[in-house]
């Protein structure tokens, strides 16, 4: 009796096991059949019922199924080209089933089922019903459908898979092929026949995911109707529509630019340039910088330094120079009926900070203040005297190159190279854009040999990475634009992207009395950088002494030249007499010049005072943000294809 019992107990753990094992084979997610029907009409056009039953446990399938469909072809000629695709129907187990689509790159994505029905486990049978255009393929001496039945791209195994053809009525395949496996793979693991006015083709094994079937039919030569002509011309304008958007795209933007260009971009012609010792008109150093710079640059810091440098040679502030800070004070020197308008607000804002005002961190709000009011007082008076910027035009421009680009996307024509395409060389144009601002910045900072030495070591590094990361980039978007035919597309994007910069830079342009003051502060601007000889050979010009150092000091450091005008100056002092090379500069209190020393102090005194001020303003303030982080034929071959999963 014992043995009887561990003879049934053995049995029933045998059992067990045995139920366990099929169970867990009850449990693999798979496709059991993927049997797709396919009508060939005379026209071309393809009907096409794909039926799939799927066993479902809820791991992967829980709603439902997507299906993803290309929407290109290569063609006979090798051209990626864009086909036709209709949506029918959409059943599951007999019935008809909701879904939604969405486009994703190259195709359509198909989704079966609802997010709030979850199916129950076991087996459910989805059916897709579609028609689709362009999918035959026209030699010279025969057509051809090379069909991808069920696409490569599926994450389930394929128990059997099968494609039943229906040729156009009279129509006989000349040669039938089959291709099975992953993509590329040329395995013949399955057969293929005729049944009466149908072919008949089943795979001899299961298909692994990613795996797939693909099917090719010979047919004699005008078994299907050729596209006319009319048809050919829409096929080829609705293949390379993104490419015609963005000539057409760089071409009315070009032509836009260079009318506007025409109209009013174009600088007046300029005069002689001759060495001059004084600014034209007699305008101030704030001026002078903001009309040869066509605007503030560095948000006016240089022109508010020389409009306060000014003030102080003319006696109204002394300016203190500490280590890390400046400090304006005001002087007894009475106030003008009138002063220049830069110098006017700084003086104001000197006095409303109870006549002295420090330059720091710990004053930045004070100093912030000031500069705005300078800057707001000079634009109110100034602008557009001088010059005109013209961004209205500008904007002109942008705005039909933003609406070439976006008709690209609006078209909905575009697949994931083509869009890469679109936004590479825009993105590259903005990254080169602010290169550049970051070199022009680090190159007008006028601080220490040390800061120089370091900007230069800085924009070295910075000039390796810009073009090795160009390089890349251009290869890149070259060998996408050639694997894809797309080389019009990114020519007419480019130039869209190139002729916005060019013109960016150009339509602005110099009023007929801004041209003259140019010519002006050019003949200034030589006459401060003029070796010694040259200079004292010009007829006229003004002896050297500290008075007229002093007086074009201002204007020295408002066009950027402040080091070859103060080194000028102390070479005077070492060939003067003594007490001209113990000379202080009575608006100025810090360190004390030694013969020899006051170019390089004085001038870098003076030429970093722009840089002292744009430190001392506060950090921006921070932003707080909060988010979450996600992270010959072969199979996979000719029309159709895709795959899917679930979902």
């Amino acid at each position: 009796m014992t043995r009887v019992f561990a003879a049934l107990a053995r049995i029933f753990f045998l059992l067990s096991i045995l139920l366990s094992t099929a169970g867990l084979a009850r449990a693999e997610e798979v496709f059991k059949s993927y049997r797709s029907v396919i009508g060939v009409a005379k026209s071309g056009v393809l009907s096409v019922t794909e039926t799939i039953t799927a066993n479902v446990e809820g791991d992967r399938i829980k709603r439902g199924i997507y299906r993803d469909f290309p929407l290109t072809v290569t063609d006979a000629a090798g051209r990626v080209v864009k086909v036709d695709f209709k949506l029918i129907s959409v059943e599951r187990d007999g019935a008809a089933e909701p879904y939604r689509t969405e486009n994703i790159s190259g195709g359509i994505r198909i989704y079966t089922g609802d997010k709030d029905v979850f199916l129950q486990d076991g087996e459910h049978t989805f059916q897709f019903t579609y028609e689709t255009a362009r999918q035959i393929r026209f030699f010279p001496d025969h057509d051809e459908l090379y069909w991808n039945v069920t696409g490569n791209q599926w994450a389930f195994p394929i128990e059997e898979a099968s494609a039943t053809v229906a040729l156009p009525a009279g129509v006989k395949a000349q040669a039938l092929d089959i291709f099975t496996g992953g993509q590329g793979a040329t395995d013949k693991n399955a057969r293929a026949l005729e049944d009466g006015d149908r072919l008949v083709f089943t795979t001899t094994r299961r298909l692994e995911a990613n795996e797939g079937l693909t099917i090719a039919v010979k047919m004699q030569k005008g078994s299907i109707d050729p596209p006319s002509v009319s048809q050919e011309r829409t096929w080829w304008f609705y293949d390379h529509l993104p490419a015609i958007l963005a000539i057409a795209g760089f071409v009315i933007a070009a032509l836009y630019y260079s009318r506007m260009w025409l109209k009013v971009g174009r600088d007046p012609a300029r005069g002689v340039i001759v060495p001059r010792w004084d600014a034209p008109d007699g305008i101030s150093p704030a001026l002078v910088n903001y009309i040869d710079n066509r605007g503030f640059s560095g948000q006016g810091w240089t022109a508010l330094s020389a409009a306060a440098l000014n003030l102080a040679v003319e006696g109204y502030v002394v300016l203190k120079d500490f280590k890390n800070a400046l400090e304006i004070t005001r002087t007894d020197k009475p106030k003008p009926p009138s002063l220049p308008t830069g110098e006017a607000a700084v003086l104001a804002a000197v006095q409303r900070n109870g006549g002295k005002l420090a330059i720091d961190k710990d004053n930045g709000p004070a100093v912030q203040k000031a500069g705005a009011e300078f800057r707001t007082a000079m634009e109110k008076e100034h602008r557009n005297r001088y010059y005109h910027a013209n961004t209205a035009y500008v904007a002109g421009g942008i705005a039909i190159s933003a609406l070439f680009l976006l008709a690209i996307f609006v078209a909905g024509l575009v697949d994931g190279a083509t869009v890469a395409l679109v936004l590479l060389p825009v993105v590259a144009s903005v990254i080169i854009s602010l290169f550049a601002l970051a070199i022009g910045r680090l190159f007008n900072k006028r601080g220490s040999l040390f800061t120089r030495i370091g900007a230069l070591i800085a924009a070295a590094f910075l000039t390796f990475f810009a073009v090795a990361g160009a390089l890349s980039v251009s290869a890149v978007v070259i060998s996408m634009a050639l694997s894809a035919h797309q080389i019009p597309l990114l020519i007419g994007v480019g130039g869209i992207v190139l002729v916005n910069m060019l013109f960016f830079h150009l339509m602005g342009a110099p009023t007929p009395i801004g041209a003259k003051m140019m010519d002006g502060i050019d003949g200034l601007r030589q006459y401060l950088t003029l070796a010694e000889k040259e200079r004292m050979n010009m007829a006229g010009a003004p002896d050297m002494s500290p008075q007229h150092f002093e007086k074009l000091l201002p204007y020295a450091v408002a066009l950027g030249v402040e080091r070859p005008w103060s080194d000028t100056f102390d070479r005077w002092l070492l060939a003067a007499a003594a007490g001209a090379a113990a000379y202080q500069p009575a608006w100025y209190s810090g360190n004390s010049f030694a013969a020899g020393s006051f170019g390089d102090r004085m001038g870098g005194f003076a030429g970093s005072m722009a840089s002292t001020m744009s430190s001392s303003l506060p950090p921006p303030p921070s932003s707080s943000s909060s988010g979450f982080s996600s992270g010959g034929g072969f199979s996979g071959g000719g029309g159709g294809g895709g795959g899917g999963g679930g979902w």
